[in-house]
């Protein structure tokens, strides 16, 4: 390796689907080596949803701090972009302090922006997302999802039909440019000069769903509708928020609105995250350079060690 490689700083991803056991492999690394966790969690920055992300406790925070956890109120929006912004504080922060940062997460959007810059891409605009928000009440946003699949085959395949927020974005990038979402991400603006470690839990997919029905289990056992309900007294906050497009809180709400049984709901929540972790892993398949892990970590502490040119223990 180069000595200009050599200067780099260093960072670490662990990526994986939701239920891997990205935390409790986070808590492990920072025992042993001198890291400072940085979530990559886009609900996990809410304040308050804390039953139904699998939020880390308090004990776990003590033990493995988390930057970027409960830094916006539910009824607040968080863009990539703003993460990116927050994230490359919070390595700087780190690394001010003599630590390595540890980027935890499954969203892919977060780890894409802070890996490849972010795209120019145009500013709202109102009239067109008024616009597109009556079609979508018309005709539901499973027509406009039908559209973008037509004009943006990739956005459509990454996009649920059930986010409206990204399908109109998505619509709205077209609209204003006359060309495609996609396109226009794949050009990169600046990328963070980093010597990066990659590593990315795929558990089996048995195994990964019966983790998935166990948590969600034990999530519903542990008051999540009472969190949900508790949320839907605040003034600002509805269905549509970015915040309830969490898997488990749309269920939820749905369910204290009398859309479902409480076994409908138990099982809609299921599988709802077993598909976003279905979306999560294909993702990660296509992260060619990351290291996949599928083990009990210990592969993560050996390559940790080597990347760091550090013993594998503290």
């Amino acid at each position: 390796m180069s000595l200009v490689a050599r200067r780099r700083p260093d960072a670490v991803f662990l990526m994986g689907p939701t239920a891997s056991g990205k935390t409790a492999l986070a808590v492990e690394l920072t025992r042993r080596f001198p890291l400072a966790v940085v979530s990559v969690d886009s609900a996990l920055v809410y304040r308050g949803m804390d039953i139904g992300t699998a939020k880390p406790d308090a004990a776990t925070r003590d033990l493995a701090p988390h930057a970027l956890v409960d830094i916006r109120d539910p009824e607040e929006s968080y863009s990539a972009a703003e993460f990116r912004r927050d994230a490359l504080a919070a390595m700087d922060a780190a690394r001010a302090a003599g630590r390595v940062p540890l980027l935890v997460g499954g969203t892919g959007l977060y780890f894409s922006a802070l890996q490849r810059g972010l795209s120019a891409l145009p500013q709202a605009d109102p009239a067109l997302r008024a616009r597109l928000a009556t079609e979508a009440a018309a005709d539901g946003w499973g027509v406009l999802h039908r559209r973008l699949a037509r004009l943006d085959p990739a956005a459509a395949t990454r996009i649920h039909r059930n986010d409206p927020q990204r399908i109109q974005r998505a619509l709205e990038v077209i609209e204003l440019t006359g060309r495609s979402l996609s396109a226009q991400q794949g050009q990169v603006r600046d990328r963070p000069p980093w010597r990066l470690l990659k590593l990315a839990l795929l558990p089996e997919r048995a195994v990964l769903h019966q983790r998935i029905a166990e948590r969600f289990q034990a999530m519903v056992g542990a008051g999540l509708l009472d969190e949900v309900r508790m949320l839907q007294q605040r003034p600002g906050l509805s269905g549509d928020s970015p915040s309830m497009r969490a898997v488990g809180y749309r269920q939820a709400w749905e369910h204290l609105h009398g859309a479902t049984t409480h076994a409908a709901f138990v099982e809609r929540g299921i599988h709802a995250t077993r598909q976003l972790a279905k979306r999560q892993c294909t993702w990660l398949r296509g992260e060619v350079d990351a290291l996949p892990l599928a083990g009990d970590g210990s592969t993560a502490v050996r390559r940790l060690a080597g990347f760091l040119g550090q013993p594998g223990s503290a």
